[in-house]
């Protein structure tokens, strides 16, 4: 291709207005900000534009032919969605050039309000893959923020088959889970990496131990740091990155000071006009290098961009970390250990009980127990091995013949190699017939939607959080939808009042606080970066300074799934959760005989809130028996 200034897009980040006009002075081609609400950045009330600012803001941009993006990037909840329609009114006035979206029900309004603001796909989607893209194309997204996952290999075949211009970031501050896949610190503190206020508990110190044992398996290993991932710097790549057709460069940094991004967009810049000046001439200048390095917070990484995240992308001994968010504190245990009122649900019939059953045996104990709904398939932690199709049809066989429903699950996070596997798997699902399948992410929705025509289900992994974002997945053919860990009681139930399709809840049962790419008993142990499946079935865990265990679960794909300290546990909020369709238990960590027990006893706790009786159930034997101990999540913000 013939490069012009034109080819590529240096996006700038800007906190307030004398950020702002530094990035435009320093040659950004575009700026991106956020407004009081609704963004990723709300830590500081001092940052950010209130209405009046945006609308002088934009101005300003355009005088200066500088494009101006409009961050709506976190999950709404319930009772912010009139707000939100407001502020999407507003926003159709003042012009900007486009608005970054996380949640799909900002998607949904501006079609139903039939603004003319194109939207790009944040980062927060976690887009990773082309079915998505498709998926979103169609919606009226023009860009996609790409996944950090994704090497620019893989984005440079992204676009070429989709045509949707790519953004990523090059520079900066990077999250150490996938993007929209850590609730951690909404769940423990009330404050989501969702919604802008994340306190990083992936910068707190751990130690590695053996999960059986509880020895210390590191005591002379790297450091405690073991999620401290460095900043992203590309600097040294940028010809790898125009090629590859990233359009447009991100920085990162929205709470940086002036000066701060003045120097690094400045250095960028000139960077980036040296190349498309004299591609085959271009060297780099080593005298700007060694400013940009001297001024950097964190030691840099190229991340993923260049190939797979290794040990020496951590920044183990927390040295360079500016500044620690929060520090670990103990998860919230129930509220009391031994009853429940169920007097005060008033259910419309027996509500549904599902499983998540990580193999056969658990399935048909969970169906020999009172679960109406098996769920099977999709990750599974190791030692256990992938579920088979003959598995599959089994369970599902077995399910049918006891009067039971079966849906299949499918990876929660779907790469190049996860698609094409399962474009066979969903056409195998069409002969075995469940009753469903469960997709985690908008790739496998919109695989599942094209390819089948099995009902579909939403999984928790998408985030649900608000009613509008349940009426664009019914669009899509989605029949029920499990709501996101992070709701707070009360959004939980204003949403579950204007649900346009039934909503399952995770009311007990082992969860993840981080999914992430990396393998991280592997980084701790083993100075071969490529040893990482000498490390799979073994049980480990991370040990934080409150002293809770974290279990670390390594699924068939070498995904680390890190599980908080407690195991959900809402049997005594039963009575709160009106209007929920389907209760369930999340069973993949359990063995057969622990989800036997687990089923019997919730079967009988919702059969008698169907009947409106009175009277307490005890709750000893499942708090204290389990693997791990009972919490209660985010119903600690009840």
């Amino acid at each position: 291709m013939i490069l012009e200034r034109s080819s590529v897009e240096l996006l700038a980040p800007a906190g307030n207005w004398d950020t702002l006009e530094a990035a435009v002075k320093a040659g950004a081609d575009a700026v991106y900000l956020g407004g009081k609400h609704f963004n990723m950045r709300l830590h500081r009330k001092d940052m950010n534009f209130d209405d009046e600012a945006l609308a002088r803001a934009v101005s300003f941009a355009h005088a200066h032919g500088v494009r101006l993006y409009v961050t709506i990037n976190n999950l709404i909840y319930e009772n912010e969605l009139g707000d939100l329609e407001e502020f999407l009114r507003y926003l159709g006035t003042i012009g900007p050039d486009a608005i970054l979206v996380q949640d799909l029900a900002v998607i949904r309004l501006v079609r139903k309000l039939n603004l003319k603001i194109p939207m790009h796909a944040s980062v927060m989607m976690n887009i990773h893959n082309e079915p998505s893209m498709n998926l979103l194309k169609k919606c009226g997204i023009t860009r996609i923020v790409a996944s950090r996952e994704l090497s620019l290999d893989e984005l440079s075949l992204l676009r070429e088959r989709t045509g949707l211009e790519i953004e990523y970031f090059m520079h900066g501050d990077m999250c150490f889970a996938e993007s929209g896949q850590c609730i951690h610190s909404g769940v423990l503190f009330g404050k989501s990496s969702n919604r802008g206020l994340c306190l990083k508990p992936c910068r707190w110190p751990y130690r590695l131990i053996d999960e059986e044992t509880g020895e210390i398996l590191d005591e002379n290993g790297r450091g405690a740091y073991k999620l401290a991932i460095k900043d992203m710097c590309m600097y040294r790549h940028i010809p790898e990155l125009i090629q590859s057709g990233v359009f447009s460069f991100k920085i990162e940094g929205r709470m940086r000071p002036a000066d701060f991004v003045f120097r690094i967009v400045s250095l960028y810049r000139k960077a980036i006009d040296a190349y498309l000046a004299d591609p085959t001439g271009y060297r780099i200048d080593e005298g700007d290098w060694q400013t940009l390095y001297n001024g950097r917070v964190r030691d840099f990484s190229t991340c993923s961009a260049l190939g797979k995240v290794t040990a020496e992308d951590i920044g183990w001994d927390g040295s360079r970390e500016p500044r620690f968010f929060s520090h670990a504190v103990e998860e919230a245990a129930m509220p009391f250990s031994n009853q429940n009122d169920v007097d005060k649900c008033r259910a419309e019939g027996a509500p549904r009980l599902s499983v998540r059953a990580a193999d056969k045996e658990s399935a048909v104990a969970a169906i020999e127990n009172g679960a109406d709904t098996v769920c099977i398939g999709g990750d599974v932690f190791r030692p256990r091995r992938p579920w088979t199709l003959e598995a599959i049809g089994n369970v599902v066989d077995y399910a049918h013949a006891h009067g039971k429903l079966a849906v299949v699950a499918t990876p929660r996070t779907a790469m190049r190699r996860e698609c094409g596997e399962l474009e066979q798997f969903l056409k195998a699902l069409e002969q075995i017939r469940p009753d469903a399948v469960c997709v985690g992410n908008l790739g496998t929705l919109e695989m599942a939607h094209t390819m089948t025509s099995l009902p579909i289900q939403a999984d928790f992994s998408m985030n649900i959080c608000n009613h509008a974002s349940l009426e664009f997945l019914k669009a899509y053919g989605v029949k029920i939808a499990t709501a996101s860990f992070e709701l707070p009681p009360a959004e939980l139930q204003a949403m579950l009042q204007h649900a346009a399709i039934p909503v399952e809840v995770v009311i007990h049962g082992a969860y993840a606080s981080m999914l992430c790419d990396h393998n991280i008993p592997a980084f701790s142990l083993s100075p071969n970066p490529f040893a990482d499946t000498a490390f799979s079935d073994h049980r480990y865990a991370l040990l934080d300074e409150a002293g809770e265990r974290h279990s670390i679960r390594i699924d068939q794909y070498g995904r680390n799934h890190i599980l908080f300290a407690k195991d959900l546990c809402l049997y005594p909020y039963i009575g709160a959760l009106n209007g929920v369709n389907s209760y369930r238990i999340e069973g993949q960590d359990y063995t057969p005989q622990w989800v036997g027990r687990l089923v019997a006893f919730y079967r009988k706790a919702l059969d008698a809130t169907s009947m409106g009786a009175s009277g307490m159930l005890t709750i000893d034997e499942i708090a204290s028996d389990g693997p791990r101990k009972p919490g209660i999540g985010a119903f600690r913000f009840y």
